[in-house]
């Protein structure tokens, strides 16, 4: 078969996306996607600059007010509060409402980094500060720059896609020591015994790999935790914030 007239691309919901998904463009289309992503970046890190030190707490959009894991993640939300941190979540509902809600009923900041699906997911009401991202990439960034430790509750593959890479730069070194705890112990032990038995057991991993996991349902023994890494291990002191430059156009 003659290719040389061939294109070839991939398809999207997402307009935008299945224009950086498609393949080789022109090299203006080219650099156009990596301006808007590096444009993306950058209102990222002025949006997210002045919430001081975080701890992201991961889970799905899918359960209701009535459900324990709800409960379980408005409960976290309120005690990471309390410790001082603000509480970063992906902006939505379920989990990350109730996170969110938990730090406002607390008194301490909520932020959430949302993102545009073609189902839209709509920020939930307990944010005070909230910032919507196109590409699904520089929003996982963001939930991970700002944060010194990371909170999963039950969720999907959305879920899983955030532990797995966090779990990564941990393993890797590209992030050093910071904890990553699982709550909701019924939902992720069959998980954990999977990676024990094959990921361990076929050597794809080492079995210290498995130390980077804490998990629990005790809110006292998350909190602990997170003391340990990011404030005896880590140094952290919770002083006076960065405050905004009016020369950048900051507020």
């Amino acid at each position: 078969m003659d290719e040389s007239n061939q294109s070839w691309g991939k398809s999207s919901p997402s307009k935008r996306e299945s224009s950086f998904l498609e393949g080789p463009k022109a090299r203006v289309a080219e650099f156009l996607s990596v301006f808007r992503i590096a444009m993306e970046f950058l209102r990222g890190f002025r949006g997210l600059h002045f919430i001081g030190p975080c701890v992201t707490v991961f889970g799905s959009a899918r359960f209701a007010v009535d459900h324990r894991y709800y409960k379980l993640a408005e409960g976290i939300g309120f005690a990471i509060a309390n410790l001082g941190f603000t509480v970063m979540t992906g902006g939505g509902p379920g989990i990350m409402e109730a996170a969110n809600r938990g730090a406002k009923n607390r008194g301490g900041l909520s932020v959430g980094c949302n993102i545009k699906l073609p189902k839209e997911q709509q920020p939930n009401p307990f944010l005070d500060k909230w910032i919507e991202f196109d590409y699904f990439f520089v929003r996982k960034n963001m939930l991970m720059k700002y944060s010194y430790a990371f909170v999963a509750l039950p969720g999907g593959f959305g879920t899983l896609d955030e532990i797995f890479e966090a779990l990564t730069l941990i393993q890797t070194g590209k992030i050093k020591d910071f904890p990553v705890i699982l709550m909701g112990v019924d939902y992720w032990a069959p998980m954990l015994e999977f990676m024990r038995a094959q990921l361990v057991g076929q050597q794809a991993i080492h079995q210290t790999d498995l130390n980077f996991i804490t998990m629990t349902d005790s809110i006292d023994e998350a909190i602990d935790v997170i003391k340990t890494a990011s404030i005896k291990k880590f140094g952290l002191q919770f002083t006076r914030a960065n405050r905004p430059e009016w020369i950048l156009g900051e507020q």
